[in-house]
């Protein structure tokens, strides 16, 4: 529950879930700083849920995707969001 409960794991773990995605897409799509979301991959990855493949290519490409620990998250994530759709005003403009 820790590593759960720092601030925007909970969100890189529900973004990859849609399939390996490259660090400064996340950065975006979050809307994160850079240094907070490295900070949350490395613990990710320490902990087994988060997977890093680096591309020899030039440049360099490296993606970040979810292990089947990390996956096993999916269940959990989609009921999360099915609760908040019910209980939560929306957050239209």
């Amino acid at each position: 529950m820790r590593l759960l409960a720092q601030r925007w794991t909970g969100m890189i773990i529900y973004q990859l879930l849609s399939g390996p995605q490259r660090f400064c897409h996340m950065e975006s799509a979050l809307g994160i700083s850079g240094k907070v979301l490295s900070d949350r991959l490395k613990d990710l990855e320490n902990e087994g849920i988060v997977k890093r493949t680096i591309y020899p290519e030039t440049p360099v490409r490296i993606e970040y995707s979810l292990t089947d620990k990390g996956l096993a998250f999916e269940p959990i994530m989609r009921e999360v969001e099915r609760w908040s759709q019910t209980w939560l005003p929306s957050a239209s403009p």
